[in-house]
C-alpha cells in the first residue's frame, strides 16, 4: 500500500481530513510514553484526558483509535435501541414530519389524541 493510499484509507475511516502526512515518527520516551502529533490527534478527534485504543494485528500493524468511556449511568443513551430512535427522529425532523403546538396542554391533548388512533400493539 502507498503511503498515498494509507493516508486515504485513514482519512475515510475517521471521517475527518488528514491535516498532516502520514505517518508520523515518535520517540519513546522512559516509561513507554509517546506524544502523539496534533496532525494525529486531529484526524483521530481525540484531546487531552482522552483516551486512546491499540490493537495489534496479526500483521504485526497496530490500529489506534480513540476511544471514549462512558460512565454507566449514561450507557443507555449509547445502545442501539436509542440511537436508532435518534437517527429515526433525525430522519422525521429533516423530512418534516413534526407536528407544532401552542402550549403543553395542547401537545398532551395530541399525545392522548395519539394514542386513540394507536392499538395496544402501537400501529395505526
Amino acid at each position: 500500500m502507498t503511503e498515498k493510499e494509507k493516508t486515504g484509507r485513514l482519512a475515510e475511516e475517521s471521517n475527518c481530513e488528514v491535516e498532516r502526512k502520514l505517518p508520523a515518527k515518535v520517540r519513546m520516551r522512559p516509561k513507554n510514553q509517546i506524544t502523539v502529533p496534533s496532525g494525529v490527534a486531529r484526524t483521530l478527534q481525540v484531546h487531552e484526558g482522552d483516551e486512546l485504543e491499540f490493537t495489534v494485528n496479526d500483521r504485526g500493524e497496530m490500529v489506534v483509535r480513540g476511544f471514549t468511556s462512558v460512565p454507566t449511568d449514561q450507557a443507555w443513551f449509547f445502545t442501539p435501541e436509542w440511537s436508532a430512535g435518534e437517527r429515526e427522529a433525525s430522519e422525521q425532523i429533516a423530512a418534516g414530519q413534526t407536528d407544532f403546538y401552542e402550549d403543553v396542554d395542547a401537545l398532551f391533548a395530541g399525545l392522548a389524541e395519539d394514542d386513540e388512533d394507536t392499538g395496544e400493539d402501537g400501529e395505526r
